[in-house]
């Protein structure tokens, strides 16, 4: 099961070959692009976990690009891989939007621990990587993976993206609407349908009153 799905902004072919090489031998999805206008156009798309911008590119700087973004709701956190290295640049990557940024030459391994450090974020700053849920049952930060008695359980892309998305906002109603947001591409249609099959087969394996559904509302999630 991959851990994330990645937007790689990067112009530079070797680099961008060697980081996405990279991350999916770690088990993260990499959706590559050589210029700003080509990442735009993925980043409304598709939803993804992380993004990963170079600054000076072709079309679209990745300033301007992440600015747009943040102004436009894209939520998922964001590094910058740059070789600027002056104050008022690292000032300006973050007023854009940015949650961390990695100076270029750098070592895989960083930007490794910055992308998983950053996709940890949404589960409470957890030590671990394990989040027990009780009754045997723990949920793996790292890997997004539902574990029961340590054995893990099979979810499909959309029930593991929706598990992720319950396991981050705990004992909250997520609407119909954020959940279709979420879930599905622009270019996808959201099935009531198929989100109430997902639910069932999370269900099966967490438990059915830990999932409850409020009428006209929602789903909630509850944690403990």
């Amino acid at each position: 099961m991959a851990k994330g799905k990645i937007l790689l902004l990067e112009d530079d072919a070797n680099l961008n070959e060697t980081i996405t090489e990279f991350l999916e031998d770690e088990g993260y999805t990499i959706s590559s692009s050589y210029d700003g206008y080509e990442a735009q156009d993925k980043m409304y798309e598709s939803k993804f976990d992380l993004l990963l911008l170079d600054v000076n590119t072709p079309g679209i700087d990745g300033f301007t690009l992440l600015k747009e973004a943040r102004e436009n709701d894209v939520v998922a956190p964001a590094i910058f891989i740059t070789s600027l290295d002056g104050v008022d640049d690292l000032e300006k990557g973050f007023k854009s939007g940015c949650d961390d940024y990695i100076r270029k030459p750098f070592v895989l391994k960083e930007l490794l621990i910055r992308v998983e450090t950053l996709l940890r974020r949404g589960f409470f700053h957890e030590s671990t990587d394990l989040i027990s849920l009780g009754d045997g049952i723990k949920y793996n930060t790292k890997s997004n993976e539902l574990l029961v008695n340590d054995v893990a359980e099979t979810l499909g892309n959309k029930e593991s993206s929706l598990f992720k998305l319950f396991m981050k906002h705990p004992n909250e109603v997520l609407s119909h609407d954020r959940i279709y947001k979420e879930l599905w591409d622009y270019d996808e249609d959201p099935s009531d349908t198929a989100l109430r099959t997902y639910i069932k087969n999370i269900r099966k394996i967490i438990g059915k009153d830990r999932i409850v559904s409020i009428k006209k509302q929602g789903y909630k999630f509850t944690s403990k």
